[in-house]
């Protein structure tokens, strides 16, 4: 009887225990769950400070350029709860390339080497923890040239219009300048008043001229006639034709199946029967034409692959978007596209692409902006290895190409000009007093190439031929 009487007084209890013991089981199990899967949410929750707070508890690695000067920067700010804040030295003129970071975004290099810049790379946390016993974010040396920069930004300025301009070492693949304009100056957007950064990003995302839009990378354009480097090399590999190869430059070109009449932008082609090197220094839109109804549509896009059309997810490391010839035409279509109209776009990157390309024996390297990252004792802990991006088209090819190129004569309107140093291929058909774009694509000098420019402005009417200047202006820096 006493045990019946015991067992009944310890059944609540048990009850008890083991629903205490279901709780905590839950409880434990709730949190192994938030802190497994959920961390990354409640991370990105707006409301929670606490990321934020540790984001700026400490510097961050400066951004500098090849020569080594800092351009992006963590100052202390003297109190409050962020401790940090980052400070950009030159900021319209670098802001394509290190984009900022404010509150709440990051874009362009900030973002891209978030990791190493923060600290949080497994490789820098480690060994800045053992050599200075706290977190440091490692510093990013980039391959821009201050000079070639510089002489880039304010010739867009000058001329005050939409536009970008990208410098490429053609042996290498470094990106010597990349720049934009309209831009934007990334030290407004640092700062931790939260109510003064809403209303300066909502400025700026609302500006029709698009400061933030990064035009060398992001921004697709009608080739125009720098597609005629595409086309006449497709001609070349084709076995077909040759430098001096007779080709047909009719007055008046009817596009198959329609009632469309193609006509030659200025004077014409000279005759109707040049050579394939004359039609290419006149940027002849009717023997252009006629040979991509020649060649079809296959051989035209395959080139333009080998060049690196279509081809996604180019990173440098900041993501380019990707510049396309389309993937099916028909006969006037295609004849339109051999002379970069219809649907084909490029990046003014890949305009800079095209004659690095040719200026390095037919092998484009693998564009890059990130020489080296090393941590606050100078130790260098990763180096860029320049690398092949794509076969465009063989040695003896390119050396044809960049013969007609630098042969070309300097005229106002024809598609290239030549310098002493260099050789300048100027293919686009603009006429001044259109809404066209203007595009040119330059390497130089001609025997020992050493930079390859890529010039983009947009809607110049009648100061069309700025381009070419401001190429020009821009190997001028890249040889000094």
């Amino acid at each position: 009887m006493a045990g019946s009487r015991a067992e009944r007084i310890d059944e609540p209890l048990r009850r008890v225990a083991r629903l205490c013991a279901a709780m905590l089981f839950v409880l434990l199990a709730h949190v192994t769950l938030v802190q497994a899967f959920g961390s990354r949410e409640l991370n990105a929750d707006h409301r929670n400070v606490r990321p934020l707070i540790a984001r700026f508890d400490h510097p961050r690695g400066d951004i500098l350029t090849y020569e080594g000067t800092p351009i992006a920067v963590s100052r202390p700010t003297g109190g409050g709860p962020y401790l940090y804040r980052r400070v950009y030295q030159d900021g319209e003129l670098y802001a394509a390339v290190t984009g900022h970071m404010s509150l709440y975004r990051s874009t362009g290099i900030e973002q891209a080497r978030d990791e190493v810049l923060s600290g949080d790379d497994p490789k820098v946390k480690v060994r800045s923890l053992v050599g200075a016993g706290v977190v440091e974010g490692a510093d990013v040396r980039l391959t821009i040239s201050e000079r070639v920069q510089r002489a880039a930004y304010q010739e867009l300025r000058r001329m005050g219009l939409p536009g970008a301009v990208v410098a490429i070492n053609p042996a290498t693949g470094a990106i010597l300048a990349l720049t934009t304009y309209p831009t934007y100056d990334p030290n407004t957007l640092t700062t931790f008043d939260a109510g003064r950064l809403l209303a300066t990003s909502r400025l700026l995302r609302q500006d029709p001229a698009r400061p933030l839009l990064n035009r060398a990378l992001n921004r697709l354009y009608p080739p125009g006639s720098t597609f005629k480097l595409v086309t006449a090399a497709a001609a070349l590999a084709s076995g077909e034709y040759t430098p001096t190869a007779l080709v047909n430059a009719p007055a008046r070109l009817r596009l198959p199946g329609t009632p469309t009449i193609l006509q030659n932008a200025g004077g014409g082609c000279g005759k109707e029967r040049p050579t394939l090197t004359d039609a290419f220094h006149a940027s002849c839109n009717t023997a252009f034409a006629g040979l991509g109804l020649q060649l079809g549509q296959d051989l035209l896009r395959d080139q333009a692959e080998a060049f690196g059309f279509n081809a996604p997810n180019l990173t440098i490391p900041l993501v380019a978007t990707a510049s396309r010839f389309p993937l099916a035409m028909d006969r006037a279509q295609t004849a339109l596209s051999a002379i970069g109209h219809h649907d084909s776009r490029v990046t003014p990157l890949m305009v800079a692409m095209l004659s690095a390309a040719v200026a390095n024996n037919g092998t484009l390297m693998r564009p890059y902006l990130v020489e080296e990252v090393r941590l606050a004792d100078g130790s260098v802990i990763d180096r860029a290895g320049p690398s092949v991006y794509r076969k465009a088209v063989s040695p003896a090819l390119a050396k044809s190409l960049a013969a007609m190129m630098t042969m070309a004569p300097r005229t106002g309107k024809s598609a290239a000009a030549a310098s002493r140093r260099g050789a300048e291929a100027v293919l686009s058909e603009i006429i001044p007093g259109t809404d066209d774009h203007a595009l040119v694509t330059a390497f130089a000098p001609a025997d020992a190439p050493e930079v390859a420019v890529g010039v983009v402005l947009e809607h110049p009417g009648a100061r069309a031929d700025a381009v070419t200047s401001i190429a020009r202006t821009v190997i001028a820096a890249a040889l000094q």
